[in-house]
C-alpha cells in the first residue's frame, strides 16, 4: 500500500512539475483555460495547470521586420514601375495578437503590399522618386489604423527601391546628358567673356604705354627663344613699319 501511495504521490509531482514555464524577458505568456482566455503572464518562471486545463502560448514582443516583395504598380502618370518596402512593427497587446489574427507576419506583409499599391499608384513619378520617406510615413498612418486592432504597433514603412523601365531610364540618362552638356557650355561661354574683357583691358592699359608694349615684346621673344623652332621670327618696331608702308604708299 504505501508503495502505491509513494508511486501516486511521484506521479502527482511529475504531473505538477509538468505545468512550469519559462518565459523569456522579450516574451509575454496568453493563457487559456479550458479554451478561454484568462490571463497574462509575464516574464520568468510561471506554472499553469496541466493535463490540458491551462495552455499558454508564448509571444514575441521585440521589434520584427517584415519584407514586402517587389510589384509592378501603375503610377497616378500612368508609368509602371517596381517597388519593394519594408515594415518594422512590434506587438504592443499580446492577447489581441493572438485572439484576432491568426498569422501577424503573414497579415502584416499582405496589408502593406495592398497599401503600397494605394499609396504609390495615387502619386506622380517626380514625387515618388523625390519623396518616398513622406509616402512611407503616409504608408505607416494607412496600415497603423488596421494594425492597431491586431495588438499591433507599426514604427516605420520604408519604400527601398523604385526600379523605372528601361526605356524610361535611357530617356533620363540623355535628358541628364544634355543638361550637363548646356551646364558646360554656360560655363565656358562665361569663362570666354571674362576671358575677352580681361584682354581688352589689358590692350587699353598696353595702348597708353608704348613702354609697356616694348616690354611685352621683349617678353614674348624670350619665350620664344626657349623654344627650338624652324621659324625665324623678325620683330619690327612700330615706326619701321609706318615709314615701310608710307614708301609702299
Amino acid at each position: 500500500m504505501n508503495f502505491i501511495l509513494l508511486g501516486i504521490l511521484v506521479v502527482l509531482i511529475l504531473i505538477a512539475l509538468s505545468g512550469f514555464r519559462v518565459i523569456y524577458q522579450f516574451e509575454r505568456g496568453v493563457v487559456f483555460t479550458f479554451g478561454k482566455f484568462s490571463g497574462i503572464k509575464d516574464p520568468g518562471l510561471v506554472w499553469v495547470v496541466p493535463l490540458g486545463i491551462q495552455a499558454i502560448q508564448k509571444v514575441d514582443m521585440r521589434i520584427k521586420t517584415v519584407d514586402i516583395p517587389r510589384q509592378e504598380i501603375i503610377t497616378k502618370d500612368n508609368i509602371s514601375v517596381m517597388a519593394n518596402a519594408v515594415v518594422y512593427y512590434k506587438v504592443v497587446n499580446a492577447e489581441q495578437a493572438i485572439i484576432k489574427i491568426q498569422n501577424v507576419n503573414f497579415a502584416m506583409a499582405q496589408y502593406t503590399q495592398a497599401a503600397l499599391r494605394d499609396a504609390v499608384g495615387n502619386q506622380g513619378l517626380d514625387v515618388i522618386l523625390s519623396e518616398r520617406v513622406k509616402i512611407g510615413d503616409e504608408l505607416k498612418s494607412i496600415v497603423s489604423g488596421e494594425a492597431k486592432n491586431w495588438g499591433i504597433e507599426v514604427d516605420a514603412i520604408r519604400i527601398q527601391e523604385v526600379e523605372l523601365p528601361q526605356d524610361l531610364k535611357r530617356a533620363m540618362a540623355k535628358q541628364a546628358e544634355a543638361e550637363r552638356e548646356r551646364r558646360a557650355m554656360i560655363i565656358s561661354s562665361d569663362g570666354e567673356l571674362q576671358a575677352s574683357k580681361n584682354l581688352q583691358e589689358a590692350a587699353e592699359i598696353l595702348a597708353r604705354s608704348p613702354a609697356a608694349i616694348h616690354l611685352r615684346t621683349l617678353q614674348t621673344m624670350r619665350d620664344i627663344s626657349t623654344n627650338p623652332s624652324q621659324k625665324i621670327v623678325v620683330f619690327m618696331p612700330s615706326d619701321i613699319s609706318k615709314l615701310v608702308g608710307d614708301l609702299v604708299k
